[in-house]
């Protein structure tokens, strides 16, 4: 891809939580570099530090050292109303929960995004972006579906369109097949590995999946909060 600039850096990151009496950290030394178009997956056993990693990149919780940068910004410092709308603007999830909102039908969890914030559309434009996410996704014939009546499959496509619908800079995904047989997972897999590849969009994973690992571009292994092997590094 042409455009191959940062967008996350996370810069001698540290984070520790404190139990009681104890000091327990989390991450130690962290020095990674996300790029635009990266297609990324950290691995690592439980308790090795991936989803206080995810966390971090997702501005959901601060680091105790090192600064952490989204699109040249510091956001190290930043407040909490400031992190909400980095995130708003920025950053699209995906979750092995899927996290719907099962009151609403599959147009409507899409459009969810693009009715908060600085992202609202004008009405036309908003519906032609989610019309069209729902035909990216394959599930044209599900539109006024809500959640209960779809298999795990299409709730994680109406998920990862959600995650898509403002067009954010990266997508965090969180164990995204941890719910989902092989097969489906696989397919989730690929559907995201297409818009990886024909938009440009960044995806990064946290994973016990060997599948994604292996689908991955750039492949970054944790253990005791440590990085331990960086496929890029060297």
């Amino acid at each position: 891809m042409s455009e191959t600039r940062p967008i996350v850096q996370l810069n001698t990151l540290c984070k520790h939580y404190e139990l009681g009496q104890i000091d327990i950290p989390a991450l130690m030394d962290i020095n990674i570099s996300i790029r635009s178009g990266d297609f990324i997956s950290f691995v690592g056993p439980s308790g090795s530090g991936k989803t206080t990693m995810m966390n971090m990149i997702g501005l959901i919780d601060t680091p105790t050292d090192g600064t952490v940068l989204l699109d040249g910004r510091d956001m190290t410092s930043a407040s909490d109303r400031e992190r909400t709308v980095a995130r708003q603007k920025f950053l699209g999830f995906v979750f092995q929960s899927f996290n719907l909102l099962p009151i609403l039908n599959v147009y409507e969890n899409i459009e969810m995004p693009l009715l908060i914030g600085d992202r609202v559309m004008h009405k036309a434009r908003r519906r032609d972006k989610v019309r069209g996410l729902i035909a990216d996704v394959g599930l044209e014939n599900w539109t006024h579906h809500k959640p209960s009546e779809l298999s795990g499959g299409q709730r994680q496509r109406v998920a990862i369109a959600r995650a898509l619908a403002a067009d954010p800079l990266l997508v965090l995904a969180d164990e995204p097949t941890a719910n989902l047989d092989s097969e489906t997972g696989l397919m989730i897999l690929e559907l995201m590995k297409t818009v990886n590849r024909e938009h440009g969009t960044t995806f990064v994973f946290s994973t016990h999946d060997d599948t994604i690992q292996s689908m991955a571009d750039h492949v970054i292994k944790l253990k005791d909060g440590r990085v331990v092997f960086d496929s890029l590094a060297g």
